[in-house]
């Protein structure tokens, strides 16, 4: 447990608690955040956790140009459905890139549980595109993702960190059913 990972949890709450209320305001707070956690996991062997943060930084400014760009009248984000087959070809894509990059990690790297840290880091990427494009399904896959990662986190000995997914995982279900509400209105 260090300064830094500290500093990093708490932007990760705050960046969730925007994210849940559709501010665009979680992007910022977001780029600086996965900066941190780019060291933090670095230094943990968890390298595809690590790159993933990288794929992070890019996506969060992708995020912002998009959002800015999709408000109702009122100024509040438009969130929308993914159809069923799109839906499935994510989940399909999703175990594939798992696959291939647990492989690659496990035979190229000194990664630690690199099928499961690729689990975390593919599902991810597909949450935080999904949720780039305003998907509510995205909470689905971060939902997932909050499952697999308090025991990983927690077996690296990244207490807060596997906490701060614990705390993940409500607002993942707080935010599933805020974007449903917000489909509806």
């Amino acid at each position: 447990m260090s300064a830094l990972e500290i500093l990093a949890v708490l932007l990760g709450i705050a960046n969730i608690l925007l994210i849940i209320q559709r501010s665009v305001w979680n992007f910022p707070v977001a780029i600086l955040m996965v900066t941190l956690y780019f060291v933090i996991f670095r230094d943990a062997k968890l390298y595809s956790d690590a790159g993933l943060q990288m794929f992070f930084a890019v996506v969060n400014l992708y995020g912002w140009w998009t959002w800015t760009r999709n408000k109702a009248e009122s100024g509040e984000i438009v969130v929308r459905r993914i159809s069923s087959m799109g839906y499935g070809c994510w989940i399909l894509g999703v175990i594939a890139a798992i696959w291939v990059w647990g492989a690659v990690m496990h035979a190229e790297t000194d990664a630690s549980y690199p099928y499961w840290d690729a689990s975390v880091a593919m599902l991810s990427i597909a949450g935080q595109i999904l949720m780039a494009r305003r998907f509510v399904e995205n909470w689905h896959f971060w939902i997932v993702v909050n499952l697999f990662s308090i025991p990983l986190y927690a077996m690296k000995a990244l207490y807060l960190t596997a906490g701060l997914y614990g705390v993940f995982l409500i607002l993942a279900i707080a935010g599933l059913i805020a974007w449903r509400k917000a489909e509806q209105t």
